[in-house]
């Protein structure tokens, strides 16, 4: 079995099932950790912007593999106070990623979409892994936010229906960021679950980047483009990696959840809300997004 198709398997897997082998590879992990590979480029985001597809994709190119049995890390947003090592613990030996006998370097991928919004990610990334390069996809706000609603709803995080959910954003987030800053230490519960209209402020969280990874390390796409039924966006992706051409399949659709259509006033409203980040956003990518064209 190729090694990069190892960590498309093991997410397909029931959930006992990858719970019972995920604290074995974490231990054999650690053990080794010294002789351990680390990211040759991070998928940071956007939440519910098509993540999960675009690492499985990318991990079934004969030359990209991922973290040993897992998708996400989250190491440099909420993870982070667990080391180098620990992290290190999560990849695969380097060893068996060097080229030989006509076949390139793998590249090691990971898929963590926090780390868009965490506000030191980026700072993190740039100081741990100085040559990484990072891709973002960026899907309409306010589908995102709604598919956000969904998902957290879905996993525990979110007990108020949509609306509320909004109308209670500004009060939950409201110094956490500041308090994150100031203590590294800090999790915050409400930071990363319930971020609904602040994670789709885009232009904001592409600039922090920027200022600490340089533009040239950075690859934004448009879900809508990423998804178009081609393999177009994909093959802009491999390049901007530096990987050769992968198979050439379009990226397939993983991790939706069905829900109700929203409101159009609804829509309406938070289209409005998003309308001024979307301008610098526009200003900032060189391109009207998909949303707003």
């Amino acid at each position: 079995m190729p090694r990069s198709t190892v960590p498309v398997l093991f997410h397909r897997m029931a959930v006992p099932a990858r719970k019972a082998l995920l604290p074995l590879a974490d231990g054999l992990g650690t053990l080794t950790a010294a002789a351990r590979a680390l990211p040759d480029f991070l998928i940071c985001g956007a939440q519910r912007s098509g993540t999960t597809s675009l690492f499985r994709t990318l991990c079934l190119h004969p030359c990209v593999t991922g973290p040993t049995l897992r998708k996400g890390v989250h190491y440099f947003d909420t993870g982070y106070r667990g080391g180098p090592d620990r992290y290190r613990a999560y990849f695969p030996p380097r060893a068996g990623l060097r080229a030989r006998r006509g076949r390139p370097r793998v590249r090691v991928v990971e898929s963590s979409p926090y780390y868009l919004f965490h506000p030191l990610a980026a700072e993190r990334i740039a100081r741990d892994l100085p040559d990484a390069r990072v891709v973002v996809i960026l899907r309409d706000p306010v589908e995102r936010a709604y598919s956000a609603h969904a998902h957290e709803t879905a996993r525990g995080f979110e007990t108020e229906p949509f609306e509320r959910a909004l109308e209670l954003e500004p009060e939950r987030l409201a110094g956490e960021e500041e308090r994150m800053l100031a203590d590294p230490g800090y999790r915050s519960y409400s930071h990363q679950h319930h971020g609904y209209v602040a994670r789709g402020r885009y232009a904001d969280q592409l600039e922090r980047m920027e200022k600490h990874l340089g533009r040239d390390r950075m690859h934004v796409v448009d879900h809508a483009d990423l998804f178009d039924g081609t393999a177009r966006a994909l093959g802009e992706v491999e390049r901007f990696l530096g990987l050769p051409p992968g198979p050439g399949d379009a990226p397939g659709r993983h991790n939706a959840r069905a829900r109700t259509s929203m409101p159009e006033g609804l829509r309406a409203e938070l289209a409005a809300r998003f309308a001024d980040s979307d301008a610098r956003l526009a200003d900032w990518w060189g391109r009207v997004p998909s949303w707003r064209a």
